[in-house]
């Protein structure tokens, strides 16, 4: 589906992120089921309370999420990446458009093995994906969503400078959620604001 504000062909972000000791990369389809595939079991229990996909997770499913990876990048919808930490995969990030995204709006979501958490590597790839879609000429603002009491996901906006938007009510599905959404959001002007700052 094109949205009025979508162009048919986007302008696409870069498919591989070279940050300091941290790579963000499009992934690779099949090529990356086996280590994909392990990272996720490894992160199970800890992603479990927030992550509602998990309760179906398995091999089939893992195959299918990167079998859609590409058609979801070409038509401009879903730009997803892995996270890579010396060499290794340890996550996924992204970004995308829900079907009742407001106009204009791109949303960012994060997720890392256990083992690679405290060290500020969702914050630096939430940042890098930030700067990523204000590239994208049809975004005026990211936002950044969770359940209030995920207070850790709630983290990475704060440092990131978005601003608490608003809460709604969002159906329970995952087994630590409140039956609420936290939305935060970062305008184009708020960023070329503060990126205007000396």
């Amino acid at each position: 589906m094109t949205h009025p504000e979508h162009p048919a062909t986007p302008a696409s972000p870069e498919p591989v992120i070279v940050l300091d000791g941290l790579t963000l990369r499009r992934f690779a389809g099949e090529a990356d089921l086996p280590e994909l595939f392990t990272v996720i079991e490894e992160s199970l229990e800890h992603l479990r309370p927030w992550m509602p996909w998990v309760a179906a997770h398995g091999r089939a499913a893992t195959t299918e999420y990167l079998a859609t990876r590409a058609g979801c990048w070409a038509d401009g919808r879903d730009f997803s990446y892995a996270v890579v930490l010396d060499g290794a995969i340890v996550g996924a990030c992204g970004m995308y458009r829900r079907e009742d995204s407001p106009a204009g709006s791109l949303e960012i979501g994060y997720w890392l093995h256990p083992a690679a958490t405290g060290r500020g590597l969702a914050t630096r790839a939430a940042e890098a994906l930030v700067e990523q879609a204000f590239r994208l000429p049809w975004v005026s603002n990211v936002e950044i969503v969770h359940d209030p009491a995920n207070l850790a996901s709630a983290a990475v906006p704060a440092r990131l400078g978005f601003t608490e938007h608003l809460r709604r009510p969002s159906p329970a599905v995952a087994p630590a959620e409140t039956g609420e959404e936290q939305v935060w959001r970062l305008t184009r002007t708020r960023r070329q604001a503060a990126d205007a700052r000396p």
